[in-house]
């Protein structure tokens, strides 16, 4: 695997599997991104000022909230996440929301729309399980 690291954010290009993956902040905060290879070519260009809003870009995989503002919580919006990041460190924080509300979440916000697909995806195959 191939690393590129910042301040509060790394990088991860793994040859054998072609994906390209990404985290940012770490520890009770913490979210993880499938990005594009794009992404991962100018993530370090020093022209980059902000490179977590160009990670941000990529499909949100997992997030750890423990901000202080409320109790934490934890959002899985693809339960592979673990199979696509094996090198992340990841801590679940809090509640783990359940899938009927990730599935509400990511229908309602645009921030996310880039994972309706693979949620709807998952929600028939429940169905189709509980049949």
């Amino acid at each position: 695997m191939i690393f590129k690291k910042g301040i509060g954010w790394r990088c991860c290009y793994d040859p054998e599997t072609g994906l390209y993956t990404a985290e940012i902040g770490g520890g009770p905060n913490h979210d993880l991104y499938e990005i594009t290879k794009e992404i991962y070519d100018h993530v370090d260009d020093p022209d980059v000022e902000w490179p977590t809003s160009l990670i941000c870009q990529g499909r949100h995989l997992y997030m750890a909230v423990d901000d202080r503002c409320g109790p934490p919580y934890t959002v899985i919006l693809d339960s592979d996440y673990k199979k696509l990041c094996p090198w992340a460190e990841t801590v679940t924080s809090g509640e783990v929301w359940p899938d009927e509300l990730v599935d509400a979440a990511v229908e309602v916000f645009a921030s996310e729309a880039n994972n309706r697909e693979q949620r709807r995806k998952k929600r028939k195959e429940r169905e189709k399980k509980k049949q």
